[in-house]
This record gives structure tokens, sequence and C-alpha cells, in this order.
């Protein structure tokens, strides 16, 4: 299984057109963490799991709750668990949920753990990065899983890897 996970692009459609190109047809999934700022009848949200960020004016869903591979995906913005303050009420959320894997976004900060089984990842802002990595510009998280590990590589606008960003973690 391999899906790719953006968030925060805050209008930059180009940015989501591009990823689309890339990767439709060759992963599980694009997920979409909020603040696309994305009109609903854009063609490009017929190709995303896309939710509604805080900046949103569209009528996208608060959270998606999606299957792949045997895997319980749960993709929101994390504003009204209020991600800003810690991961404390998304972990509980997600566990009312039985989520394996939670996508999130509104922090503008990547960061990626894995707690009690289950896989938080925050692709960082694609448009507008904060934080220790504000510097490459803007991100987003390719998550890969095999039979023992789920793998999570962040890349650049330019879709290389980032060096020294890739994380592992056993399940």
């Amino acid at each position: 299984m391999k899906i790719v996970v953006v968030s925060d692009s805050h209008g930059d459609r180009g940015i989501i057109q591009e990823l689309v190109s890339k990767y439709a047809g060759k992963v599980a999934g694009i997920f979409h963490c909020g603040d696309s700022e994305l009109p609903l009848d854009d063609p490009l949200v017929s190709q995303l799991q896309i939710v509604r960020g805080n900046m949103d004016f569209a009528e996208f869903p608060e959270q998606v709750v999606q299957e792949v591979n045997g895997k319980r995906i749960l993709l929101t913005h994390g504003h009204h668990q209020n991600v800003n303050g810690g991961l404390l009420n998304l972990e509980l959320y997600a566990r009312s949920l039985s989520a394996d894997i939670v996508l999130f976004g509104h922090t503008h900060q990547l960061g990626a753990t894995f707690d009690d089984q289950m896989l938080f990842v925050n692709p960082g802002s694609i448009a507008d990065p904060r934080g220790q990595y504000a510097s490459l510009g803007g991100t987003y998280a390719i998550i890969s899983m095999d039979q023992k590990y789920y793998t999570v590589q962040y890349c650049n606008r330019q879709f290389e890897p980032v060096a020294n960003l890739e994380l592992r973690f056993p399940f």
C-alpha cells in the first residue's frame, strides 16, 4: 500500500494539480487534510479524498474514514481536535473511530508518530510551512506499508524525497 498525503495548500491549485498528475493511478489514494480552498466543483476534488479545514468554504466533509489494505484511515484537518495544543484530543477521537492511521494538518508543521498501534501523520503545509522545516518551502508525505512497517517519506514541492525525513515504524 502507498498513499500520498498533502495539507494546507491554501489556494495553490497548481501544486495540487501537479501532485494529482504525478500520483493518480499509481497510489491507493491521494488524501488532502484540508485548507485546500478549492471550490467543491473543481475537477481535482474528484481525484482526492478531501476534508474541510478551518479556511475552506466548500462543504467538504469534516472527516473521512476509509479502509485501505485492511487499515482504517481517519482523515481530518485537526482544528476541531485542537491539534495546536497536542494530539490527545485527536488520539481519543481516532480511537473512538477505531482508526489505524490518522492523517491531519492545520499546524503547517510536518510530523509523524506511532503510539499504541496508531500512526499519526501531519504532512506539513505544501504552501505555507512553519516550524523547523519551513525552509523546505512546502512538504507532503508518502506513506508506504509492508507486512511489518509503516514508512513515512516526506517530499518537497519538487517531488524529491527530503534527506533524513524518512521514518519507519514497526507495527
